[in-house]
Protein backbone atom coordinates (compact mmCIF):
# COMPACT_ATOMS: atom_id res chain seq x y z
CA UNK A 1 0.00 0.00 0.00
CA UNK A 2 0.92 3.71 0.16
CA UNK A 3 2.24 3.68 -3.42
CA UNK A 4 0.47 6.90 -4.42
CA UNK A 5 3.79 8.75 -4.49
CA UNK A 6 5.33 6.47 -7.14
CA UNK A 7 2.22 5.15 -8.95
CA UNK A 8 -0.02 7.60 -10.79
CA UNK A 9 -3.79 7.40 -10.94
CA UNK A 10 -4.87 5.41 -13.99
CA UNK A 11 -8.51 4.83 -14.88
CA UNK A 12 -9.55 1.84 -17.03
CA UNK A 13 -9.23 2.53 -20.73
CA UNK A 14 -12.12 4.52 -22.16
CA UNK A 15 -13.33 3.73 -25.66
CA UNK A 16 -12.77 6.50 -28.17
CA UNK A 17 -15.76 8.85 -28.62
CA UNK A 18 -16.34 8.29 -32.34
CA UNK A 19 -16.80 4.55 -31.72
CA UNK A 20 -18.59 4.47 -28.38
CA UNK A 21 -21.18 7.07 -29.43
CA UNK A 22 -22.61 4.61 -31.93
CA UNK A 23 -23.63 1.87 -29.47
CA UNK A 24 -24.99 1.37 -25.97
CA UNK A 25 -22.15 -0.70 -24.52
CA UNK A 26 -20.32 0.56 -21.45
CA UNK A 27 -17.58 3.02 -22.32
CA UNK A 28 -14.98 1.88 -19.77
CA UNK A 29 -12.99 -1.34 -20.13
CA UNK A 30 -12.31 -3.65 -17.19
CA UNK A 31 -9.09 -3.51 -15.21
CA UNK A 32 -6.66 -6.36 -15.73
CA UNK A 33 -5.70 -8.09 -12.49
CA UNK A 34 -2.25 -6.46 -12.35
CA UNK A 35 -3.65 -2.99 -12.98
CA UNK A 36 -6.37 -3.42 -10.32
CA UNK A 37 -3.75 -4.44 -7.75
CA UNK A 38 -1.54 -1.53 -8.76
CA UNK A 39 -4.29 1.08 -8.47
CA UNK A 40 -5.61 -0.35 -5.20
CA UNK A 41 -2.07 -0.19 -3.78
CA UNK A 42 -2.16 3.62 -4.10
CA UNK A 43 -4.48 3.82 -1.06
CA UNK A 44 -2.85 5.58 1.89
CA UNK A 45 -4.83 3.49 4.45
CA UNK A 46 -5.88 6.61 6.34
CA UNK A 47 -6.47 6.45 10.07
CA UNK A 48 -9.69 8.38 9.40
CA UNK A 49 -10.86 7.25 5.95
CA UNK A 50 -12.87 10.13 4.51
CA UNK A 51 -13.78 7.97 1.51
CA UNK A 52 -15.66 5.66 3.85
CA UNK A 53 -17.30 8.41 5.89
CA UNK A 54 -18.53 10.16 2.71
CA UNK A 55 -19.99 6.96 1.26
CA UNK A 56 -23.72 6.73 2.12
CA UNK A 57 -23.24 3.00 2.81
CA UNK A 58 -20.02 3.56 4.76
CA UNK A 59 -18.36 0.85 2.70
CA UNK A 60 -15.11 -0.49 4.17
CA UNK A 61 -13.17 0.93 1.24
CA UNK A 62 -9.61 0.86 2.67
CA UNK A 63 -10.04 -2.78 3.69
CA UNK A 64 -11.17 -4.04 0.30
CA UNK A 65 -8.53 -1.96 -1.45
CA UNK A 66 -5.93 -3.64 0.79
CA UNK A 67 -7.33 -7.08 -0.02
CA UNK A 68 -7.25 -6.29 -3.76
CA UNK A 69 -3.68 -5.00 -3.64
CA UNK A 70 -2.53 -8.15 -1.84
CA UNK A 71 -4.34 -10.55 -4.19
CA UNK A 72 -7.07 -11.61 -1.75
CA UNK A 73 -9.96 -10.87 -4.11
CA UNK A 74 -12.56 -13.21 -2.65
CA UNK A 75 -12.07 -11.59 0.75
CA UNK A 76 -12.28 -8.18 -0.92
CA UNK A 77 -15.63 -9.21 -2.41
CA UNK A 78 -16.96 -10.46 0.93
CA UNK A 79 -16.02 -7.17 2.63
CA UNK A 80 -17.56 -5.15 -0.19
CA UNK A 81 -20.77 -7.20 -0.27
CA UNK A 82 -21.19 -7.01 3.50
CA UNK A 83 -22.21 -3.34 3.35
CA UNK A 84 -23.46 -2.97 -0.23
CA UNK A 85 -26.14 -5.07 -1.91
CA UNK A 86 -25.00 -4.07 -5.42
CA UNK A 87 -21.29 -3.09 -5.37
CA UNK A 88 -20.79 -3.75 -9.09
CA UNK A 89 -23.67 -1.37 -9.87
CA UNK A 90 -22.45 1.38 -7.53
CA UNK A 91 -18.96 0.98 -9.01
CA UNK A 92 -20.45 1.85 -12.39
CA UNK A 93 -22.98 4.59 -11.68
CA UNK A 94 -22.17 6.27 -8.35
CA UNK A 95 -20.89 9.84 -8.72
CA UNK A 96 -17.60 8.95 -7.05
CA UNK A 97 -16.26 12.40 -7.87
CA UNK A 98 -18.81 13.83 -5.41
CA UNK A 99 -18.61 11.04 -2.80
CA UNK A 100 -15.75 8.67 -1.98
CA UNK A 101 -13.15 9.75 -4.56
CA UNK A 102 -13.97 13.42 -4.12
CA UNK A 103 -12.98 13.11 -0.46
CA UNK A 104 -9.90 10.91 -0.89
CA UNK A 105 -7.03 12.23 1.25
CA UNK A 106 -4.38 11.76 -1.45
CA UNK A 107 -6.59 13.71 -3.86
CA UNK A 108 -6.50 16.61 -1.40
CA UNK A 109 -2.70 16.39 -1.31
CA UNK A 110 -2.40 16.61 -5.08
CA UNK A 111 -1.58 12.99 -5.97
CA UNK A 112 -4.86 12.09 -7.70
CA UNK A 113 -7.59 10.09 -6.01
CA UNK A 114 -7.60 6.30 -5.78
CA UNK A 115 -9.85 4.88 -8.52
CA UNK A 116 -12.29 3.50 -5.96
CA UNK A 117 -15.27 3.00 -8.27
CA UNK A 118 -13.31 1.15 -10.94
CA UNK A 119 -11.74 -1.19 -8.36
CA UNK A 120 -15.14 -1.80 -6.73
CA UNK A 121 -16.57 -2.77 -10.13
CA UNK A 122 -13.58 -5.04 -10.83
CA UNK A 123 -13.89 -6.88 -7.51
CA UNK A 124 -17.52 -7.90 -7.96
CA UNK A 125 -17.29 -8.60 -11.69
CA UNK A 126 -14.44 -10.97 -10.80
CA UNK A 127 -16.61 -12.51 -8.08
CA UNK A 128 -19.34 -13.23 -10.63
CA UNK A 129 -16.84 -14.74 -13.06
CA UNK A 130 -15.45 -17.04 -10.37
CA UNK A 131 -18.81 -18.15 -8.97
CA UNK A 132 -18.37 -16.46 -5.60
CA UNK A 133 -21.77 -14.77 -5.86
CA UNK A 134 -24.35 -17.38 -4.89
CA UNK A 135 -28.10 -17.46 -4.22
CA UNK A 136 -29.10 -16.61 -0.66
CA UNK A 137 -29.65 -19.62 1.59
CA UNK A 138 -31.08 -18.51 4.97
CA UNK A 139 -29.99 -20.47 8.03
CA UNK A 140 -33.69 -20.90 8.85
CA UNK A 141 -36.99 -20.06 7.19
CA UNK A 142 -39.58 -17.85 8.86
CA UNK A 143 -43.31 -18.06 8.28
CA UNK A 144 -43.62 -14.27 8.21
CA UNK A 145 -43.83 -12.39 4.92
CA UNK A 146 -43.12 -8.87 3.69
CA UNK A 147 -44.55 -7.21 0.59
CA UNK A 148 -42.32 -4.68 -1.16
CA UNK A 149 -43.91 -2.22 -3.59
CA UNK A 150 -41.27 -1.23 -6.13
CA UNK A 151 -38.44 -3.29 -7.63
CA UNK A 152 -35.87 -0.50 -7.79
CA UNK A 153 -32.62 -0.38 -5.81
CA UNK A 154 -34.30 0.44 -2.48
CA UNK A 155 -36.86 -2.34 -2.75
CA UNK A 156 -34.34 -4.90 -3.96
CA UNK A 157 -31.86 -4.01 -1.21
CA UNK A 158 -34.59 -4.52 1.38
CA UNK A 159 -35.57 -7.81 -0.25
CA UNK A 160 -31.96 -9.04 -0.05
CA UNK A 161 -31.61 -8.30 3.68
CA UNK A 162 -35.03 -9.74 4.55
CA UNK A 163 -34.45 -12.90 2.54
CA UNK A 164 -31.09 -13.50 4.26
CA UNK A 165 -33.05 -13.49 7.53
CA UNK A 166 -35.42 -16.15 6.19
CA UNK A 167 -38.42 -13.86 5.64
CA UNK A 168 -40.76 -14.68 2.74
CA UNK A 169 -40.56 -11.73 0.33
CA UNK A 170 -42.83 -10.67 -2.53
CA UNK A 171 -41.90 -7.68 -4.70
CA UNK A 172 -44.60 -5.88 -6.70
CA UNK A 173 -43.70 -3.63 -9.64
CA UNK A 174 -45.56 -1.81 -12.40
CA UNK A 175 -43.02 -2.66 -15.11
CA UNK A 176 -42.48 -5.92 -16.99
CA UNK A 177 -38.91 -6.24 -15.66
CA UNK A 178 -37.57 -5.64 -12.17
CA UNK A 179 -34.82 -3.13 -11.47
CA UNK A 180 -36.68 0.18 -11.60
CA UNK A 181 -34.54 3.03 -12.94
CA UNK A 182 -31.51 0.71 -13.01
CA UNK A 183 -33.33 -1.21 -15.75
CA UNK A 184 -35.33 1.41 -17.61
CA UNK A 185 -33.88 4.78 -16.56
CA UNK A 186 -30.10 4.39 -16.79
CA UNK A 187 -28.74 3.76 -20.31
CA UNK A 188 -26.61 0.75 -21.15
CA UNK A 189 -23.49 2.82 -21.82
CA UNK A 190 -23.39 3.49 -18.06
CA UNK A 191 -24.90 0.21 -16.83
CA UNK A 192 -25.31 -2.76 -19.16
CA UNK A 193 -28.55 -4.56 -18.41
CA UNK A 194 -27.15 -8.04 -17.91
CA UNK A 195 -25.43 -6.63 -14.81
CA UNK A 196 -28.85 -5.77 -13.34
CA UNK A 197 -30.63 -8.89 -14.60
CA UNK A 198 -28.15 -11.28 -12.99
CA UNK A 199 -28.89 -9.67 -9.60
CA UNK A 200 -32.63 -10.07 -10.21
CA UNK A 201 -31.99 -13.71 -11.12
CA UNK A 202 -29.95 -14.19 -7.92
CA UNK A 203 -32.86 -12.88 -5.82
CA UNK A 204 -35.34 -15.11 -7.67
CA UNK A 205 -33.13 -18.14 -7.10
CA UNK A 206 -33.00 -17.10 -3.44
CA UNK A 207 -36.78 -17.37 -3.14
CA UNK A 208 -37.88 -13.77 -3.69
CA UNK A 209 -41.17 -13.71 -5.62
CA UNK A 210 -41.69 -10.99 -8.24
CA UNK A 211 -45.18 -9.87 -9.28
CA UNK A 212 -44.61 -7.72 -12.37
CA UNK A 213 -46.92 -5.67 -14.60
CA UNK A 214 -48.77 -4.89 -11.38
CA UNK A 215 -49.89 -1.31 -10.78
CA UNK A 216 -50.94 -0.84 -7.18
CA UNK A 217 -54.29 0.90 -6.99
CA UNK A 218 -55.38 -0.58 -10.33
CA UNK A 219 -54.40 -4.25 -10.64
CA UNK A 220 -54.09 -4.80 -6.89
CA UNK A 221 -55.10 -2.63 -3.97
CA UNK A 222 -52.70 -1.45 -1.30
CA UNK A 223 -55.04 -2.85 1.34
CA UNK A 224 -54.88 -6.27 -0.33
CA UNK A 225 -51.08 -6.25 -0.21
CA UNK A 226 -51.14 -5.08 3.39
CA UNK A 227 -53.61 -7.78 4.32
CA UNK A 228 -51.52 -10.50 2.73
CA UNK A 229 -48.23 -9.64 4.46
CA UNK A 230 -46.99 -9.07 7.99
CA UNK A 231 -45.27 -5.84 6.90
CA UNK A 232 -45.05 -3.68 3.78
CA UNK A 233 -42.17 -1.62 2.37
CA UNK A 234 -43.01 1.20 -0.04
CA UNK A 235 -40.15 1.70 -2.51
CA UNK A 236 -41.91 3.17 -5.53
CA UNK A 237 -39.40 5.88 -6.36
CA UNK A 238 -40.53 9.16 -7.92
CA UNK A 239 -41.65 9.20 -11.54
CA UNK A 240 -43.76 12.34 -11.93
CA UNK A 241 -41.85 14.74 -14.20
CA UNK A 242 -41.57 18.41 -13.31
CA UNK A 243 -43.32 20.27 -16.10
CA UNK A 244 -42.32 23.09 -18.39
CA UNK A 245 -44.09 26.40 -18.55
CA UNK A 246 -44.32 28.90 -21.36
CA UNK A 247 -46.19 29.24 -24.65
CA UNK A 248 -46.31 26.04 -26.70
CA UNK A 249 -45.08 23.77 -23.89
CA UNK A 250 -47.77 21.20 -24.69
CA UNK A 251 -46.76 20.80 -28.36
CA UNK A 252 -46.08 17.41 -29.93
CA UNK A 253 -42.36 16.61 -29.90
CA UNK A 254 -41.87 17.80 -26.30
CA UNK A 255 -41.42 14.61 -24.28
CA UNK A 256 -40.58 13.43 -20.77
CA UNK A 257 -37.07 12.16 -20.07
CA UNK A 258 -38.36 9.00 -18.35
CA UNK A 259 -40.49 8.06 -21.37
CA UNK A 260 -37.60 8.69 -23.74
CA UNK A 261 -35.08 6.65 -21.72
CA UNK A 262 -37.52 3.82 -21.06
CA UNK A 263 -38.20 3.39 -24.78
CA UNK A 264 -34.48 3.38 -25.57
CA UNK A 265 -33.76 0.76 -22.90
CA UNK A 266 -36.67 -1.43 -24.01
CA UNK A 267 -35.29 -1.27 -27.54
CA UNK A 268 -31.89 -2.44 -26.29
CA UNK A 269 -33.61 -5.41 -24.62
CA UNK A 270 -34.86 -6.35 -28.08
CA UNK A 271 -38.49 -5.36 -27.40
CA UNK A 272 -40.79 -4.01 -30.09
CA UNK A 273 -41.42 -0.37 -29.25
CA UNK A 274 -44.07 1.43 -31.34
CA UNK A 275 -43.10 4.87 -29.98
CA UNK A 276 -39.61 4.40 -31.37
CA UNK A 277 -40.75 3.01 -34.70
CA UNK A 278 -43.18 5.88 -35.34
CA UNK A 279 -40.46 8.41 -34.52
CA UNK A 280 -42.15 10.09 -31.54
CA UNK A 281 -39.44 8.93 -29.10
CA UNK A 282 -36.62 8.53 -31.60
CA UNK A 283 -33.92 11.18 -32.06
CA UNK A 284 -32.62 9.89 -35.40
CA UNK A 285 -32.03 12.75 -37.86
CA UNK A 286 -33.50 15.37 -35.51
CA UNK A 287 -32.15 18.47 -33.86
CA UNK A 288 -32.55 17.66 -30.18
CA UNK A 289 -32.69 20.02 -27.21
CA UNK A 290 -32.54 18.61 -23.69
CA UNK A 291 -33.59 20.89 -20.85
CA UNK A 292 -31.96 20.25 -17.47
CA UNK A 293 -28.59 19.86 -15.80
CA UNK A 294 -28.73 16.66 -13.75
CA UNK A 295 -27.62 13.11 -14.45
CA UNK A 296 -30.93 12.33 -16.20
CA UNK A 297 -30.23 15.14 -18.68
CA UNK A 298 -26.77 13.65 -19.30
CA UNK A 299 -28.37 10.26 -19.96
CA UNK A 300 -30.76 11.86 -22.47
CA UNK A 301 -28.17 13.84 -24.45
CA UNK A 302 -25.84 10.85 -24.73
CA UNK A 303 -28.72 8.58 -25.76
CA UNK A 304 -29.79 11.04 -28.47
CA UNK A 305 -26.26 11.07 -29.89
CA UNK A 306 -26.33 7.26 -30.13
CA UNK A 307 -29.72 7.29 -31.86
CA UNK A 308 -28.24 9.38 -34.66
CA UNK A 309 -29.50 12.86 -33.88
CA UNK A 310 -28.43 15.59 -36.29
CA UNK A 311 -27.39 17.74 -33.32
CA UNK A 312 -27.82 17.62 -29.54
CA UNK A 313 -27.83 20.66 -27.28
CA UNK A 314 -28.35 20.87 -23.53
CA UNK A 315 -29.86 24.00 -21.98
CA UNK A 316 -28.98 24.70 -18.36
CA UNK A 317 -29.89 27.89 -16.52
CA UNK A 318 -26.72 28.06 -14.42
CA UNK A 319 -23.06 27.66 -15.39
CA UNK A 320 -20.92 24.54 -15.51
CA UNK A 321 -19.59 24.98 -11.97
CA UNK A 322 -23.14 24.99 -10.57
CA UNK A 323 -24.40 22.00 -12.55
CA UNK A 324 -25.87 19.28 -10.30
CA UNK A 325 -24.90 16.40 -12.60
CA UNK A 326 -21.59 14.55 -12.52
CA UNK A 327 -18.73 16.54 -14.11
CA UNK A 328 -17.38 13.26 -15.44
CA UNK A 329 -20.66 12.72 -17.33
CA UNK A 330 -20.52 16.25 -18.73
CA UNK A 331 -17.02 15.57 -20.04
CA UNK A 332 -18.11 12.26 -21.59
CA UNK A 333 -21.06 13.98 -23.27
CA UNK A 334 -18.88 16.75 -24.70
CA UNK A 335 -16.42 14.17 -26.06
CA UNK A 336 -19.31 12.43 -27.81
CA UNK A 337 -20.56 15.57 -29.55
CA UNK A 338 -23.06 17.21 -27.18
CA UNK A 339 -23.07 21.03 -27.06
CA UNK A 340 -23.89 22.69 -23.72
CA UNK A 341 -25.61 26.05 -23.69
CA UNK A 342 -24.83 27.37 -20.21
CA UNK A 343 -26.88 30.13 -18.59
CA UNK A 344 -29.79 29.36 -20.90
CA UNK A 345 -33.43 28.49 -20.21
CA UNK A 346 -36.55 27.94 -22.33
CA UNK A 347 -39.00 30.83 -22.59
CA UNK A 348 -41.43 29.24 -25.02
CA UNK A 349 -41.77 26.84 -27.93
CA UNK A 350 -42.56 27.32 -31.60
CA UNK A 351 -44.56 25.08 -33.91
CA UNK A 352 -46.92 22.12 -33.58
CA UNK A 353 -45.20 19.72 -33.70
CA UNK A 354 -42.36 21.67 -32.12
CA UNK A 355 -39.73 23.10 -34.44
CA UNK A 356 -37.91 25.51 -32.14
CA UNK A 357 -37.22 26.62 -28.57
CA UNK A 358 -37.24 30.30 -27.61
CA UNK A 359 -34.19 30.54 -25.34
CA UNK A 360 -33.62 33.31 -22.84
CA UNK A 361 -30.07 33.99 -21.65
CA UNK A 362 -29.33 34.20 -17.95
CA UNK A 363 -26.69 35.52 -15.59
CA UNK A 364 -25.93 34.48 -12.03
CA UNK A 365 -27.05 36.87 -9.32
CA UNK A 366 -27.04 36.75 -5.53
CA UNK A 367 -26.98 33.36 -3.74
CA UNK A 368 -30.32 31.78 -2.83
CA UNK A 369 -31.21 30.03 0.44
CA UNK A 370 -29.12 27.01 -0.54
CA UNK A 371 -26.05 29.17 -1.15
CA UNK A 372 -26.11 28.76 -4.94
CA UNK A 373 -26.25 31.84 -7.12
CA UNK A 374 -29.72 32.43 -8.51
CA UNK A 375 -30.10 32.75 -12.29
CA UNK A 376 -31.48 36.06 -13.52
CA UNK A 377 -32.91 36.80 -16.97
CA UNK A 378 -30.94 39.08 -19.29
CA UNK A 379 -33.54 41.26 -21.01
CA UNK A 380 -33.40 41.35 -24.79
CA UNK A 381 -31.02 38.41 -25.16
CA UNK A 382 -33.59 35.85 -26.39
CA UNK A 383 -32.93 33.72 -29.46
CA UNK A 384 -34.55 30.82 -31.32
CA UNK A 385 -32.94 27.38 -31.13
CA UNK A 386 -34.23 25.01 -33.87
CA UNK A 387 -35.42 21.64 -32.53
CA UNK A 388 -37.65 18.79 -33.67
CA UNK A 389 -37.38 16.92 -30.35
CA UNK A 390 -37.34 18.58 -26.93
CA UNK A 391 -36.70 16.40 -23.86
CA UNK A 392 -37.76 17.57 -20.39
CA UNK A 393 -35.16 16.48 -17.83
CA UNK A 394 -36.09 18.85 -15.03
CA UNK A 395 -36.21 16.28 -12.25
CA UNK A 396 -38.90 14.12 -10.70
CA UNK A 397 -41.59 14.60 -8.09
CA UNK A 398 -43.57 12.05 -6.07
CA UNK A 399 -46.95 10.83 -7.19
CA UNK A 400 -49.88 11.33 -4.81
CA UNK A 401 -49.78 7.82 -3.34
CA UNK A 402 -52.65 8.20 -0.81
CA UNK A 403 -54.94 9.33 -3.64
CA UNK A 404 -53.66 6.81 -6.22
CA UNK A 405 -53.92 3.92 -3.79
CA UNK A 406 -57.08 5.08 -2.00
CA UNK A 407 -55.45 4.68 1.40
CA UNK A 408 -56.27 6.73 4.48
CA UNK A 409 -53.74 7.59 7.14
CA UNK A 410 -50.56 7.48 5.03
CA UNK A 411 -48.99 10.81 5.91
CA UNK A 412 -46.99 12.77 3.35
CA UNK A 413 -44.80 15.86 3.60
CA UNK A 414 -45.51 19.23 2.02
CA UNK A 415 -43.41 18.04 -0.94
CA UNK A 416 -45.62 14.98 -1.42
CA UNK A 417 -43.02 12.47 -0.26
CA UNK A 418 -44.05 9.81 2.24
CA UNK A 419 -43.39 10.94 5.80
CA UNK A 420 -41.12 8.31 7.33
CA UNK A 421 -38.94 7.99 10.41
CA UNK A 422 -35.25 8.65 9.87
CA UNK A 423 -33.17 5.44 9.38
CA UNK A 424 -36.04 3.00 10.02
CA UNK A 425 -38.40 4.24 7.33
CA UNK A 426 -41.39 3.71 9.62
CA UNK A 427 -44.51 5.50 8.35
CA UNK A 428 -47.74 6.61 10.02
CA UNK A 429 -49.33 3.24 9.24
CA UNK A 430 -48.71 0.21 11.46
CA UNK A 431 -46.27 -2.22 9.86
CA UNK A 432 -45.71 -0.01 6.79
CA UNK A 433 -42.27 1.36 5.94
CA UNK A 434 -40.98 3.57 3.10
CA UNK A 435 -37.52 3.88 1.54
CA UNK A 436 -35.60 5.64 -1.20
CA UNK A 437 -36.76 8.47 -3.43
CA UNK A 438 -40.39 8.29 -2.28
CA UNK A 439 -39.06 9.51 1.09
CA UNK A 440 -36.00 11.57 0.05
CA UNK A 441 -37.18 12.96 -3.26
CA UNK A 442 -35.15 12.23 -6.38
CA UNK A 443 -31.72 11.07 -5.21
CA UNK A 444 -28.94 8.58 -5.89
CA UNK A 445 -29.10 4.80 -6.26
CA UNK A 446 -26.61 4.42 -3.41
CA UNK A 447 -28.90 6.30 -1.01
CA UNK A 448 -31.83 4.09 -2.00
CA UNK A 449 -29.72 1.00 -1.28
CA UNK A 450 -28.81 2.38 2.16
CA UNK A 451 -32.45 3.17 2.94
CA UNK A 452 -33.57 -0.29 1.82
CA UNK A 453 -30.98 -2.04 3.98
CA UNK A 454 -31.65 0.13 7.04
CA UNK A 455 -35.41 -0.22 6.76
CA UNK A 456 -35.17 -4.00 6.34
CA UNK A 457 -33.37 -4.20 9.70
CA UNK A 458 -36.19 -2.15 11.26
CA UNK A 459 -38.78 -4.43 9.65
CA UNK A 460 -37.03 -7.46 11.16
CA UNK A 461 -37.23 -5.86 14.60
CA UNK A 462 -40.94 -5.19 14.03
CA UNK A 463 -41.57 -8.79 12.97
CA UNK A 464 -39.76 -10.06 16.06
CA UNK A 465 -41.85 -7.75 18.28
CA UNK A 466 -45.15 -8.83 16.73
CA UNK A 467 -44.18 -12.48 17.14
CA UNK A 468 -43.26 -11.93 20.77
CA UNK A 469 -46.59 -10.19 21.44
CA UNK A 470 -48.50 -12.99 19.72
CA UNK A 471 -46.71 -15.57 21.86
CA UNK A 472 -47.73 -13.93 25.14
Amino acid sequence: MLKFVTVERDMPEKRVPNLRNKDFHEIYAEYADTKAKEQASRCSQCGVPYCQSHCPLHNNIPDWLNMTATGRLEEAYQISQATNTFPEICGRICPQDRLCEGNCVIEQSGHGTVTIGAVEKYITDTAWENGWVKPIIPSMERDQSVGIIGAGPGGLAAADVLRRAGVQVTVYDRYDRAGGLMTYGIPGFKLEKDVVMRRIDQLQQSGVEFVLNCTVGEDLSFDAIRGKHDAVVIATGVYKTRDLEGPGSDADGIVRAIDYLTVSNKLNFGDEVPEYEDGSLNAAGKRVVVIGGGDTAMDCVRTAIRQGAESVKCLYRRDRANMPGSQREVQNAEEEGVVFEWLSAPKGFMGTPVDGVVVQKMRLGAPDASGRQSPEIIDGADYLEPAELVIKALGFEPEDLPKLWGVDGLEVTRWGTVRAEFTSGKTSLEGVYAVGDIVRGASLVVWAIKDGRDSAEAVLEYLNETRAVAAE
